[in-house]
């Protein structure tokens, strides 16, 4: 089913990454702005210069349906007519394989890639793990008198049930299959970059795309360079000391390449006056506390989201090192006091 999307031509809001103000256009382009609220639980925004406004449409409503989709098939929490989702798989744990679309056989295979890539760190059968911490995340913010950490007990019982090699891809049948009748997917560390790259492929592959910044929340991949001149995109650091996006720590510039941050600052809840937050150490079961954020530039936007999560759960030196591992790959940690600190080529970036 088609989606329609309401155009916006409207000035920046800022978001997680903030896309900046752009300088040295042609007189002959104008610049368009595409923002919805309805995908991942975040705001997407789409930016274009361009002569066309009919073209900026056509590709941003092509976006926005692929980004649709992938929402509907990573989703663990809502069904979908005629679709099976995460949430299939997951209600179907124990019982039967789930026949799904090849994007989602796709972003599975690609999941164990990074399960391989990060050693175990980031781990899309982690969700029953994820669960409990959800659970007590929504009580703690519906009811702060009341807040509590989970149980460790609890913790340690639900992680019983995570492991990778139990979630069976047959990818001749099409199916995805957990051993675990106890076991449950949760994608949420490499959803949203795997979905902006995915979209982003299809926009240059089907359209002929050559100029459009997405901004997925957090994730921001940049297609070809900002105007014909070959002028990169500029996209701030967003400070999470400053949650309402009002302070960049730095500015990059992006041509053809994706940047993607994770951070304590973006979902969390107070136990006690303490700060609890959503990244999971699978080695602690708790929320790790090297950084307030790290922020990855990559050319893969799905690459990134899984680095980010992975570097954001090890110490400054095991991060950088795994880092390493995927050539061209940089990233800034915003360490707990405020200080940052920088891969070897990061600087190169900075506007």
């Amino acid at each position: 089913m088609k989606r329609t999307m309401k155009l916006n031509l409207i000035g920046m809001v800022i978001v997680g990454l903030v896309l900046m103000g752009f300088s040295g256009c042609s007189q002959e382009t104008k610049r368009y702005e595409a923002e919805f609220l309805n995908l991942f639980d975040t705001v997407t925004k789409i930016v274009g210069y361009t002569t066309s406004k009919s073209d900026f449409e056509e590709q941003s409503n092509f976006l926005y349906d692929e980004i649709g989709q992938y929402h509907e098939l990573f989703d663990i929490y809502n069904e979908y007519e005629g679709i099976n989702n995460i949430k299939t798989i997951n209600d179907q744990a124990g019982i039967a394989p789930v026949k799904v679309d090849q994007k989602l056989i796709d972003l599975l295979i690609f999941s164990k890639e990074i399960h391989e890539l990060t050693d175990g760190k980031v781990n899309v059968a982690f969700g029953s793990v994820l669960q409990v911490w959800h659970q007590y995340r929504e009580s703690g913010v519906d009811n702060p008198n009341r807040a509590q950490v989970p149980p460790m007990s609890l913790l340690e019982e639900a992680n019983k049930h995570t492991d990778i090699n139990k979630m069976i891809i047959d990818e001749q049948a099409g199916t995805v299959y957990l051993e675990d009748k106890e076991m449950s997917l949760d994608v949420g560390a490499i959803a949203k970059g795997y979905a902006a790259e995915m979209a982003s492929r299809e926009t240059i592959e089907i359209l002929g795309a050559e100029s459009l910044l997405i901004s997925l929340g957090g994730n921001v991949r940049a297609i070809g360079a900002k105007d014909a001149q070959g002028n990169p995109w500029r996209v701030g650091v967003q400070n999470p000391d400053k949650e309402d996006g009002t302070s960049l720590l730095e500015t990059v510039s992006l041509t053809d390449a994706s940047l993607v941050t994770s951070g304590d600052y973006q979902r969390y809840y107070y136990v006690d006056g303490k700060r609890y937050h959503h990244i999971i150490d699978p080695a602690t079961l708790m929320p790790a506390n090297h950084y307030r954020a790290v922020t990855i530039l990559a050319k893969d936007s799905g690459v990134a989201d899984g680095l980010s999560t992975a570097a954001f759960l090890l110490p400054l030196e095991q991060a950088k090192a795994l880092l390493k591992k995927v050539p061209g790959t940089e990233a800034v940690f915003v360490m707990p006091d405020g200080s940052l600190e920088f891969t070897s080529g990061f600087k190169n970036h900075v506007i």
